[in-house]
């Protein structure tokens, strides 16, 4: 029974000596400069502007959550459109039932201006 996962433990153990060395090598041979401007946090290519510790409005995470939600909806559109000529009209149907509360969920949010940043 163990003998089926012996290539498997191979493969994992060969993986991991080989990281192992890897990282190994660089330790020794990679660069060791440190400097200030290094240790700083960076994202997207800007330096921080405020602080990490400021807070979000609520809006930021009211979008988001909006995001979330919409992004999820055209997930689903995926498989449905995949399979729509299989599907006929009780697909259509379903994707109807599916879209409409969606989108009249999307119509009121825009009218009460949770969209406007």
């Amino acid at each position: 029974m163990l003998a089926e996962f012996t290539g498997v433990v191979l493969m994992l153990a060969l993986a991991l000596l080989v990281a192992a060395s890897l990282l190994g090598v660089h330790r020794l041979l990679g660069p060791r400069r440190d400097f200030d401007a290094k240790r700083e946090p960076f994202e997207c290519g800007e330096s921080q502007i405020v602080s990490p510790a400021e807070r979000f409005s609520v809006k930021f995470y009211l979008v988001a959550m909006l995001f979330v939600v919409f992004d999820l909806e055209a997930v689903f559109f995926y498989p449905w459109a995949a399979l729509f000529r299989d599907l006929g009209w009780f697909g259509l149907a379903a994707m109807g039932v599916f879209s409409i509360p969606l989108v009249v969920g999307l119509l009121y949010e825009w009218r009460k201006g949770a969209l406007e940043w």
